[in-house]
């Protein structure tokens, strides 16, 4: 599974649709058939790129992943990869779940999504320059080939303006900036959950472009808190063959441990 376990601080249905990519539908009565690329050419290609920086689990399982995954039918039957699949991340090797019937929750007749995942370095991907990723799935019946255009960068929030991260103050403003500066992600999301606390705190944000602003309200407590930003953008497909369709999305959350103080 390539699901991220759940955090108080985290939005779960980004993470639902980002990180685990693995669909659960009624198919065939369970039925699982060995399907080579070549046949799974009329079915569409999911991608996601999960970079979630979490200070309380930052090696958690899932946490620094490209995904690619099949989609499922829903007349069946369940798709699993033959055996001489092979798949590559920009050349290395990517680890396959060949997929199949699934009794997933208890349901019997379920479809596990044929899929292929690369976990990568997130202090390796910050010092690369961005690139654009490259997948490719071959077998003896096809090639299957992704691109997504300037994809493979390490996205993180900079602090801006005076003072550190580490240290914000009640009824204040503070600005961070999404990189890379190219992109402009999806409404970006700030949650504030006091050391010890189980409901994180929804912050109010005001976005311009990859600039997000917070603010910490009058009457939060003065304590440890862990500060959460979130956004996704839209990844942009530059090569999409061997199947009827490729998209997916990016996306990235980031956390600072910090004081509030008056």
């Amino acid at each position: 599974m390539t699901l991220i376990a759940p955090s108080p601080r985290r939005t779960v249905s980004r993470l639902t649709i980002l990180g685990a990519l693995v669909a659960l539908t009624g198919c065939g009565g369970g039925e699982t058939k060995v399907m080579t690329l070549a046949e799974l050419a009329d079915r569409s290609l999911t991608f996601a790129l999960a970079d979630v920086d979490d200070a309380e689990t930052p090696d958690a399982q899932g946490a620094h992943r490209f995904t690619v995954s099949y989609s499922v039918t829903a007349d069946g039957p369940c798709s699993r990869f033959a055996d001489d699949v092979t798949a590559t991340f920009n050349g290395e090797p990517m680890t396959l779940v060949p997929g199949g019937a699934s009794d997933v929750g208890g349901r019997a007749e379920a479809c596990e999504n044929s899929r292929a995942y690369f976990n990568f370095d997130p202090a390796a991907w910050g010092r690369q320059p961005v690139e654009d990723i490259t997948v490719q799935l071959q077998d003896a019946s096809s090639t299957v080939r992704l691109g997504v255009l300037k994809a493979k960068a390490k996205r993180k929030f900079t602090f801006q303006g005076e003072g550190t991260p580490d240290k914000l103050r009640v009824g204040q403003s503070y600005a961070f900036l999404w990189e890379p500066a190219t992109e402009v992600p999806g409404p970006v999301e700030a949650l504030l959950l006091r050391e010890g606390g189980r409901a994180p705190g929804v912050l109010n944000v005001t976005q311009d472009g990859n600039k997000a602003t917070i603010d910490i309200p009058a009457g939060t407590p003065q304590a440890n808190h862990t500060l959460t930003l979130g956004a996704d953008l839209e990844g942009s497909v530059g090569e999409c063959t061997g199947v009827a369709s490729c998209s997916g999305a990016i996306f990235h959350s980031q956390d600072f441990v910090l004081s509030v103080v008056p």
